[in-house]
């Protein structure tokens, strides 16, 4: 039904949707929590319980290495229920090309970021997509920015699902000293990526992505290709030239804070046409072969640079392998930048 312009839902929704649409809020609602919380902590710093965010905030200087050490992972918390109906919302399907050696540790290489990386997100900070039948043996940890560890309350929540900051010393250590069957999920295009995520598009952000690759060699950990069909559609988005300037200022703020928040629209609750919910767009993970890697712990540039083209080749491949499968749209091409 439309008014006004805009598309509202029908009344007659089944109960089904209508908890996988709250479990879309309840995990959007978790990831706001970190732009208002320290809002409220200061209002009640001056009440009489200003003991109680005084505890928290104590609290989280004290366990704010955690996130550089391995996380806290509660695997019983990653195969919440909430999380499968997440999963259903659009709903998205994991795929596997190849077995995986639990007996190896992985560098999970994620294409592409899309807007707010809800794919990497539900296939692999959570079990909704049935990631450890897949593949057993094996514990994905999701790589994100360090700043979000500092986020009140959702840096709890981030920690059980198994988390991990985005620094070097943060990835050394799980591949190093937390033996093996681990895999770090890496979203190797980042923010740059993310303002280039316009629908039916495929833009990703890797040519001068080579740290992971070096770290795979330092540590002797197999690299894997990932892409999401789909990933780029749950938003809506224009293109934005190069060269404007609502361009020039997202890389400002993504220059200063390592992030920076594209121009996108949703949907809403009880509507279609607007808001911060995804739209309901399949998306379709495919997870490719492992590229095994011989363990270099001062490697040379060429070694990167071969191991890399490597990498990008079998991205290219599984690319190809899957685009008629799973493409909304069959003309879709695969950008390198």
């Amino acid at each position: 039904m439309k008014l006004l312009g805009i598309e509202f839902a029908p009344l007659n929704i089944p109960f089904e949707r209508r908890l996988q649409t709250l479990a879309v809020l309840i995990a959007l609602f978790e990831f706001l929590t970190g732009v208002y919380s320290y809002l409220i902590i200061f209002f009640v710093l001056f009440t009489e319980y200003y003991y109680i965010p005084l505890a928290y905030l104590l609290w989280i200087f004290y366990d704010r290495h955690t996130c550089r050490r391995g996380s806290r992972l509660v695997p019983w918390f990653r195969q919440l229920t909430l999380y499968k109906y997440l999963a259903k919302y659009f709903p998205i399907t994991l795929e596997k090309t190849s077995d995986l050696d639990p007996n190896k540790n992985y560098i999970f290489g994620y294409h592409p970021h899309g807007i707010l990386a809800t794919g990497a997100f539900t296939n692999f900070a959570t079990d909704g997509t049935g990631f450890s039948k897949l593949f057993p043996g094996i514990m994905p940890r999701l790589v994100t920015l360090e700043i979000t560890f500092w986020f009140p309350i959702h840096r709890e929540f981030a920690l059980f699902r198994g988390h991990i900051s985005a620094e070097k010393e943060s990835l050394e250590y799980l591949l190093s000293k937390c033996g093996t069957g681990n895999a770090i999920v890496i979203v190797v295009g980042g923010a740059a990526e993310a303002i280039d995520a316009v629908p039916d598009t495929m833009k990703l952000t890797i040519k001068s992505r080579k740290g992971f690759v070096r770290l795979a060699l330092e540590q002797g950990a197999s690299l894997v290709p990932i892409i999401s069909f789909g990933e780029n559609e749950v938003f809506k988005m224009s293109p934005i030239g190069d060269k404007s300037k609502m361009r020039k200022l997202q890389n400002q703020v993504k220059k200063f804070f390592r992030f920076t928040l594209p121009m996108f629209r949703g949907r809403g609750i009880f509507q279609y046409s607007m808001g911060l919910l995804p739209h309901r767009t399949p998306m379709h993970t495919v997870v490719g072969k492992p590229i095994d890697v011989e363990r270099i712990v001062n490697p040379t540039k060429e070694e990167v640079d071969d191991l890399h083209d490597k990498y990008m080749k079998g991205l290219i491949e599984l690319f190809n392998n899957n685009k008629k499968k799973y493409a909304r749209d069959e003309r879709l091409e695969l950008e390198l930048q």
